[in-house]
């Protein structure tokens, strides 16, 4: 399947993976604490942002969920330590909160996305996906 992301989207990623990377996060004390795992998945994820993700399994859906969710939660924490340091129409806090909100975008057709593998895979086998149906079922293009 393919995960269809805009310019801005992909830009808004890969902006919040920087800050997530970077530790410029924890530096300003609104640090997200994230299981290596997460980060982990979060390195992976870059050198992918330069057009739509395609995801062939539900466990890649998965891992891109954790990785898309911490961005997502290290750019709102942000955005609202530079809303509270500054005001609201500060340029810094606008955009970010343009990159949260389109990363926020992606997220969600990323879960719905999930739910449609989960219900696919559910129909297929007559139960719940297990680990191995989440590695093996590919959901082709």
């Amino acid at each position: 399947m393919i995960l269809f992301c805009n310019f801005e989207e992909l830009r808004a990623i890969s902006a919040g993976a920087e800050l997530l990377l970077s530790g410029e996060s924890d530096a300003s004390g609104g640090g997200v604490a994230a299981p290596p795992e997460a980060i982990t998945e979060v390195e992976r994820l870059q050198p992918r942002l330069t057009a739509s993700l395609e995801i062939a399994t539900l466990a890649e859906q998965k891992a891109l969920r954790s990785a898309l969710s911490l961005i997502c939660e290290t750019l709102h924490t942000r955005m609202e330590d530079k809303v509270l340091e500054y005001h609201p129409a500060h340029e810094e806090a606008v955009s970010l909160y343009f990159d949260y909100a389109h990363v926020f975008a992606v997220l969600g057709r990323l879960e719905e996305m999930g739910a449609e593998m989960t219900a696919i895979i559910e129909l297929m086998t007559g139960s719940p996906p297990t680990a191995e149906d989440m590695a093996t079922i590919n959901f082709p293009d």
